[in-house]
């Protein structure tokens, strides 16, 4: 019956499918704020997971004693009494019926009234637990945290915000026929046995509560999925393998683009080069025929093999020549290599 009350209170009240109806009375005072649930999926046929209370709180699996920080704040919500119709035949019906075993001999419905009268939010304050977190690390020794690791389908969660009751609250569930004129046309005049139950629970109750899911990591450091969209667990081994594979590739790639745009800009150079070349009127012997110059030489007549040009073989394409300058030096080497035409000339020109 507190379970059909919870779920219906969070039913109407909404808030985006964030709130989760508190399954059982016994088991209310352990959702408070910063109370650690698991969450797990009942199986492929029910989309709905399942949610566990534990008895440990955020701080019970951190390292270190000292307290968490992030404060809470309250507010009053709303005023909620609710009385509705349910029929035996659905199965919201036959859940209350097996939860309150109460007596439905001739009746086709149950009426449902929960008096929870002004209910109050408590909140966790998201950024001032964001900030705390990020020098905090995961206890792996705690047994929570073991045998929440081992499974692969629990997910560790923390409570972020609870709703409870303010006063000492009622759940009350009649057994009767619909009418066509009322709501219910109780039998009065039989009166059977245990048509009515009711039940009174303290104030302070948390019928609903919210979580953040935990994702931890292998060196103990967490996060908290604050949307939707992020999901909670535990970093496998074989994840951070395939991570770090990834931030390889990538640190590899941007690499190769650097030094394949220095080759285009080498490349673009020598373009220059061969541009500022050929703009002019000049011919095989402007340079170096004239009195004074450097002397083209054959490098094999002086035992000396073929190889890149200084100037043309430095690029995509390994341009090689036999020709070259022993009156230039480069890098401590006596000679250096350059095309007949036009490294040859392109090369003293600049460096005249």
């Amino acid at each position: 019956m507190f379970a059909a009350a919870t779920k219906s209170f969070v039913k109407q009240v909404g808030d985006g499918g964030r709130l989760v109806p508190v399954p059982s009375l016994s088991e209310a005072d352990k959702y408070q704020p910063l109370s650690l649930v698991v969450k797990k999926k009942r199986c492929f046929l029910f989309p709905r997971y399942k949610f566990t209370s534990t008895p440990f709180t955020l701080k019970d699996i951190l390292l270190g004693d000292r307290e968490i920080s992030a404060g809470i704040s309250s507010y009053q919500l709303l005023n909620y009494e609710d009385e509705s119709d349910v029929s035996l035949y659905g199965r919201r019906g036959n859940h209350i019926v097996n939860d309150v075993g109460i007596n439905i001999t001739g009746s086709d419905s149950i009426a449902v009234k929960a008096s929870f009268g002004v209910v109050t939010k408590h909140e966790v304050e998201v950024s001032t637990l964001l900030k705390e977190i990020t020098t905090r690390k995961i206890n792996f020794d705690h047994s929570l945290i073991r045998q929440s690791r081992s499974s692969r389908k629990a997910v560790l969660c923390v409570v972020m915000e609870s709703i409870r009751t303010t006063r000492q609250c009622s759940l009350s569930v009649h057994a009767g026929i619909r009418g066509e004129a009322m709501r219910f046309h109780f039998m009065d005049e039989q009166n059977p046995k245990g048509r009515d139950k009711a039940i009174v629970f303290p104030a302070h109750t948390t019928i609903a509560f919210s979580v953040f899911e935990l994702f931890i990591y292998l060196d103990g450091a967490f996060d908290l999925c604050v949307t939707s969209v992020s999901k909670g667990g535990f970093e496998r081994e074989e994840t951070a393998t395939f991570a770090l594979l990834y931030r390889l590739r990538n640190i590899l790639f941007e690499r190769n683009r650097r030094v394949m745009d220095a080759i285009s800009r080498s490349q673009l150079y020598l373009d220059d080069l061969f541009s500022d070349y050929y703009d002019k009127p000049l011919s095989m012997s402007d340079i170096s025929l004239k009195e004074g110059t450097h002397i083209r030489v054959n490098l094999l007549n002086h035992n000396i093999p073929k190889g890149p040009c200084i100037l043309c073989g430095m690029g995509n394409f390994k341009r090689e020549t036999v020709y070259g300058c022993f009156q230039c030096s480069v890098d401590g080497q006596k000679y250096v290599r350059l095309h007949a035409v036009p490294c040859f000339d392109v090369w003293h020109k600049r460096m005249k």
